[in-house]
């Protein structure tokens, strides 16, 4: 008879296992397929779906390999980073002339992403001591100095005009045959500044690695003043009578840059944002944005524009940004700084230079250079816009921040420990998915679908009625089927007890 207790104990403990699995097992097994957005008649002019193109090329025999194989390499804003398991899910769309699939690719979660990118985080585990096949780099192998090397002092007169040259589309764009261009020709109000950007990138670029060891000190000379940070270099600009704008600038990300038949081809890169589409049970898929600082420099001296990320290339630097977006890229100024707090935006950019400088050279063997591991093109702006505006409004943030330890950068790690983080699958907050959005008018976006979705959702937030995931009707039928069959096995059980307990003993 004493054996009856445990035998009760079991009893319900299967009980309640059937109603663990119906709720976490079961749930995964009936989740309904992403659901995309719907598409819409309305896009830019010029302009055409990525599977337009795929469906009239995917049959021309080596072009979906080449097409993936230039996808591969680094692109204008490093916005996506194509791991052999995502090239894998873009081919097989291709191959199954999944057009719909195709044209939100990947459309995954960020959970789903992470270990998509399998390579850096198996890499990320052994990053103590760098790899004894694994060479370490020089640092010019991850950010851009042009002519003005490390390892001798040196004098950069700012006073005369650059001697560089002006801009080329050599290099950037690449023909890929079957009427398929990847890369974007010159934008007409940046690119013939382009001598006098790339100078200045550069000297700013090396100016932020005066304090970088084993640096020799370069002085950057414009008027009167002589400067050795990119906040002192900064400052010269301004006294000298310069107007100096430091734009915190937002995008929607380009990793495709392609044109077919002399037409844009749209290819964001979708990421699902965990939200429920209000009257619909789909997802809300959003494009990845690329965010970026931009200094916007116009005075009797020089002429400039520049911009500041951490791109798919490895490169977190100040660079020149001449080539033309594409028109359903759009772009908005989320924040603009001028006088001291264009100054303290651009010190905090330099300290961001010297911080992945010394990544780089402690973990030379970090695939993509450190991308995604090290963050993504959101991570640094992000970062520097908590300081300046005490809000973090970017998707996604990728960075480790066991990785930054490093003393030296105290100030860059804080800052970056400061914002959210999108790799352990929590959902990410409303205020960041539209914070990351280059426009404000929502109605202005051409991308097919993503207006009302972004509308219904936006409105729905704000009323306070917007759910996030809510389980799948097969599953609530499930939980509700186990509960009952768990009262009945229950309710079976206590007339069992019952009438055992008056039964007459022997």
């Amino acid at each position: 008879m004493r054996a009856a207790p445990t035998s009760r104990r079991n009893l319900l403990c299967r009980v309640l296992v059937l109603g663990a699995f119906a709720q976490g097992g079961c749930r995964a097994l009936v989740a309904p397929r992403i659901a995309y957005a719907r598409q819409e008649t309305y896009m830019p002019p010029n302009t055409v779906l990525l599977s337009k193109m795929m469906s009239d090329l995917s049959a021309q025999p080596g072009f979906t390999d080449q097409l993936l194989a230039a996808i591969s390499k680094e692109s204008k804003t490093g916005a996506a980073i194509l791991s052999p398991k995502l090239l894998h899910a873009l081919r097989v769309a291709i191959v199954g002339k999944d057009w719909h699939g195709l044209d939100h690719f990947p459309g995954w979660t960020m959970q789903a992403i992470d270990p998509a990118v399998e390579t850096v985080d198996n890499v990320a585990a052994k990053f103590d001591r760098p790899a004894a096949s694994i060479a370490p780099q020089p640092i010019t192998s991850y950010i851009d100095l042009g002519p003005y090397a490390l390892n001798h002092p040196q004098t950069i007169d700012l006073n005369q005009p650059s001697t560089l040259p002006g801009f080329t589309t050599e290099g950037l764009v690449e023909p890929l045959g079957e009427n398929v261009v990847r890369g974007d020709a010159a934008n007409p109000a940046i690119a013939p500044m382009h001598s006098e950007s790339s100078r200045l990138a550069y000297v700013l670029n090396r100016l932020s690695l005066n304090r970088l060891a084993g640096s020799a000190t370069a002085t950057a000379t414009l008027g009167a003043n002589s400067s050795r940070t990119p906040e002192d270099l900064l400052r010269a600009l301004i006294a000298s009578g310069h107007q100096v704008t430091v734009a915190d600038a937002r995008y929607f990300a380009n990793f495709g840059h392609l044109h077919y038949k002399g037409a844009d081809v749209m290819m964001p890169f979708w990421v699902n944002a965990q939200v429920t589409i209000p009257g619909t049970r789909r997802q809300l898929l959003v494009p990845v944005a690329h965010a970026e600082y931009e200094w916007l420099i116009r005075g009797p001296k020089i002429n400039a524009d520049v911009s500041f990320y951490f791109g798919v290339d490895g490169k977190a630097e100040f660079r020149t940004m001449d080539q033309l977006d594409q028109a359903w890229v759009m772009g908005r100024h989320a924040h603009q700084y001028q006088g001291a707090d264009a100054v303290e935006v651009t010190r905090l950019t330099g300290l961001l230079v010297l911080a992945y400088a010394h990544q780089h050279l402690a973990r030379p063997q970090l695939p993509f250079g450190g991308y995604y591991t090290l963050g993504v093109c959101q991570d640094g702006i992000a970062a520097i816009e908590r300081k300046m505006t005490g809000k973090a409004t970017l998707f996604p943030n990728t960075a480790d921040m066991s990785l930054f330890q490093d003393a030296r950068d105290a100030e860059i790690n804080g800052l970056l420990a400061a914002i959210p983080k999108d790799r352990s699958g929590q959902p990410p907050q409303l205020q960041r998915i539209f914070g990351s959005l280059p426009t404000t008018d929502l109605a202005a976006i051409t991308i097919p679908g993503l207006a009302d979705d972004l509308e219904s959702v936006q409105q729905a937030w704000h009323d306070g009625k917007l759910q996030r995931n809510p389980r799948p009707r097969w599953s609530t039928l499930l939980i509700c089927g186990s509960a009952a069959v768990g009262a009945l096995l229950l309710g079976a059980l206590a007339i069992r007890l019952r009438r055992t307990r008056t039964q007459p003993r022997a």
